[in-house]
């Protein structure tokens, strides 16, 4: 079983049954002698999306999640509002709601394999890389003498994702996009 010393961004842990993501994870030292050591975390629940705010003591022991991660293929959208995904192994298919997943929508197309997170044998979520390679569909062409450092211009991606991308980038191009923070790396 693990304990607050295991924590770390990413991982991923079970409080009062409900599966959380570690956001962020800081750790406090009290000033006074025989004080216990803190660590603060802000987590994420990975079904409600729903953000929290928890303080462990030191060396507490931390529940894993009965979470089960699977490959699958996402296949299509209904209406927009409804996707469906394949399990790869089983060949099950099962389909989220828009607003369980949109945040990751972003980041992938038709028939890219991702992984489905599961919990209690129902689907709640996908993980998605931390870098995808997308092309980009429509940008702006760069007007010349526009040459001050780090200027940026909006370019759309082929899953309809906007991003900030420097004044080189031209529409066909492939990009490498962090999808952990929805930013631009470099030319894929």
């Amino acid at each position: 079983m693990a304990t607050t010393s295991d924590l770390k961004k990413g991982m991923k842990l079970e409080l009062e049954g409900e599966p959380y993501t570690v956001v962020d994870v800081t750790s406090q030292s009290p000033s006074a002698r025989g004080g216990a050591t803190l660590v603060k975390t802000k987590l994420r629940n990975m079904k409600t999306k729903q953000l929290i705010a928890k303080t462990f003591k030191a060396g507490e022991r931390i529940k894993e999640p009965d979470c089960e991660i699977r490959k699958c293929q996402y296949l299509y959208s209904e209406n927009g509002e409804l996707y469906y995904f394949m399990d790869q192994e089983s060949y099950e298919q099962f389909s989220l709601n828009k607003e369980d997943i949109e945040y990751e929508l972003g980041f992938i197309r038709e028939n890219d394999e991702v992984k489905m997170l599961f919990h209690d044998g129902s689907c709640f979520g996908l993980e998605v890389p931390n870098t995808v390679i997308l092309e980009v569909v429509n940008t702006e062409p760069a007007v010349k003498g526009d040459t001050v450092n780090n200027v940026t211009k909006a370019a759309t991606l082929e899953t309809g994702l906007e991003v900030q991308v420097p004044l080189f980038v031209e529409q066909g191009q492939k990009l490498v996009i962090d999808t952990r923070d929805c930013r631009y790396l470099r030319r894929g």
